[in-house]
């Protein structure tokens, strides 16, 4: 047991250190997900470098800018331009109230970003064709103002413009861009013309024609905007594509620096190994010495101290891969306690936990390795005894 201490402890702080990192990729991978895969977002959010390069200055996007890229870039086969009103602003319906994320989109919207309708219909061509004073709202809304009651037919009131309820949405959960069960979708037209007074767009979200074809898009949107535009700086164009590479990044990185630390303590199990080993072949010189008088040979020493090694290393990798897992899912399940860590309109409670199945084998595999390569020299020393001086000793 204190051979295989070391190893135990290596391999389980491995292993622990994959699954958390591995479920952090897997759940930030569905909640990029909710927001509609393969996606390209344009906006112009100029800072302050941008604006010392240059005294031009524009408004945001337009209308007609989503118009120009329709027409000019052929490598995209949607775009849903939207306007956000806001975070923090209020509905109310008959005396009660509650904060809201008001946006200003286009039908298009419901197919790009993965919005599924509970009841009712969303935003339709007509709404926007017509300023229609209309909206879908998400379902935290919906319980907050309506309760049980249904919400389809009824006027909500939204800074100080009264408007119908089409249809509610299924329960999302939290995203990065914040709850999306808080959301209120509004015709784009709606929200240009009664609220904000202008055809302005917040931000456009584009789809390319396959996912190999992105960062051509990008490529083609950016050119776009620069022949539009004169070359005027502040543009960003990125991709959720971008955020994953970002995000798998960063957690292949810190996979990497922490499994180099549990990695010491595999070598500090290795060497407890080799010593362990060193002190059994001098425990077990006399018996060396009997089995090579019998007629084994050099390698068969050195195979059956080989075979000790690897076998202690391989018991001990596979109790530190059961160990591991099992923490990492109880670390896992304690989190699920934790209320920042809750979201219970998803379903998702604590931290996620993944543990690949080719890690467990990889872990089996190296700590078996370990045992070869610290009990070489072990080995060796046995195999090369002498059987008449083996014998004799005591």
């Amino acid at each position: 047991m204190l051979t295989v201490l070391g190893i135990i402890i290596g391999v389980s702080a491995v292993i622990m250190m994959v699954a958390i990192m591995q479920g952090f990729s897997v759940r930030f991978q569905r909640q990029v997900g909710k927001l509609g895969t393969d996606l390209i977002f344009v906006t112009y959010s100029p800072d302050a470098k941008d604006r010392k390069k240059t005294a031009r200055t524009i408004e945001g996007l337009k209308m007609e800018d989503v118009a120009a890229i329709r027409a000019n870039c052929d490598l995209i086969t949607g775009i849903s331009p939207e306007m956000p009103l806001g975070n923090g602003v209020r509905a109310r319906y008959s005396g009660t109230d509650t904060d809201v994320n008001p946006n200003g989109v286009l039908p298009d919207y419901q197919r790009l970003r993965n919005v599924e309708v509970a009841h009712g219909r969303f935003i339709s061509d007509h709404d926007v064709e017509t300023w229609a004073p209309v909206c879908v709202i998400g379902d935290k809304v919906r319980e907050e103002l309506f309760g049980a009651a249904d919400p389809i037919g009824k006027s909500i009131a939204l800074n100080g413009q009264n408007l119908l309820v089409i249809g509610t949405l299924t329960p999302k959960g939290r995203t990065f861009e914040g709850d999306e069960d808080k959301r209120v979708f509004l015709p784009l037209s709606t929200v240009q013309k009664r609220f904000v007074g202008s055809d302005v767009v917040g931000v456009l979200f584009v789809q390319p024609r396959s996912r190999a074809d992105i960062q051509e898009a990008k490529q083609q949107l950016w050119e776009a905007l620069m022949r539009r535009y004169d070359n005027l700086p502040g543009w960003k164009v990125d991709s959720f594509d971008s955020l994953l590479d970002l995000v798998n990044q960063f957690t292949s990185v810190f996979t990497i620096v922490l499994g180099s630390i549990a990695g010491l303590a595999l070598l500090v199990g290795g060497i407890g190994v080799m010593n362990i080993m060193l002190v059994s072949v001098t425990e077990r010189t006399r018996e060396i010495g009997i089995r090579k008088a019998v007629g084994a040979k050099s390698r068969d020493i050195l195979l059956q101290f080989l075979v000790e090694a690897a076998t202690l290393t391989g018991f001990g990798g596979l109790a530190g891969v059961g160990i591991g897992t099992g923490m990492a899912y109880f670390v896992g399940f304690v989190t699920t306690f934790i209320p920042a860590l809750v979201d219970v309109r998803s379903g998702e409670r604590g931290m996620s936990v993944y543990v690949p199945p080719f890690i467990m084998i990889g872990a089996f595999l190296f700590s078996a390795g370990i045992g070869i390569f610290f009990g070489v020299y072990p080995a060796i020393r046995a195999a090369k005894l002498d059987p008449i001086t083996a014998l004799r000793h005591e």
